[in-house]
């Protein structure tokens, strides 16, 4: 299968929205619907314009997304569809190489997303209340430990 990984522009918002909602409702059963409207929102008018966003995509299907902002891995989404097959742990390689990550922060809830991460060598660094946006969703922060590649 052809892959490749590319900058997002301005014409791939749709299809990030349609990736990330897709990945969010398959693996964040707790954030609450009127939550997932707003970050819906928020996202493509206040995040992804302030950020360098990687496209994964196969066979000309965007598949994946990825951004990252001073070593912070700071969102990656696999379609819900193609989750489970790789995609995510190349996406991660491509920004570790690429933009430096070694940090990553994650809902507490979201107890895949921790395995994910613990599985590609992070650890539980800290914890805070609430998350970015000052909902009450616990983040766990975590770093990078490189002894797995």
């Amino acid at each position: 299968m052809s892959q490749q990984i590319r900058l997002a522009t301005f014409d791939d918002y749709t299809r990030i929205m349609e990736i990330w909602e897709s990945a969010v409702r398959a693996t964040h059963d707790f954030l609450k619907e009127e939550d997932l409207i707003h970050f819906k929102k928020a996202i493509p008018a206040d995040y992804l314009p302030n950020l360098d966003v990687f496209l994964l995509i196969e066979e000309g299907v965007p598949i994946g997304f990825s951004a990252a902002s001073e070593g912070n891995l700071e969102m990656l989404f696999i379609h819900d569809g193609k989750r489970g097959k790789g995609y995510g742990k190349k996406l991660f390689y491509f920004m570790k190489e690429t933009q430096g990550v070694t940090r990553v922060d994650v809902n507490e809830q979201n107890q895949q997303a921790i395995g994910f991460y613990e599985q590609l060598g992070f650890r539980k660094a800290d914890r805070s209340e609430k998350d970015g946006s000052g909902k009450n969703y616990p983040i766990i922060h975590m770093l990078l430990h490189d002894n797995k590649t």
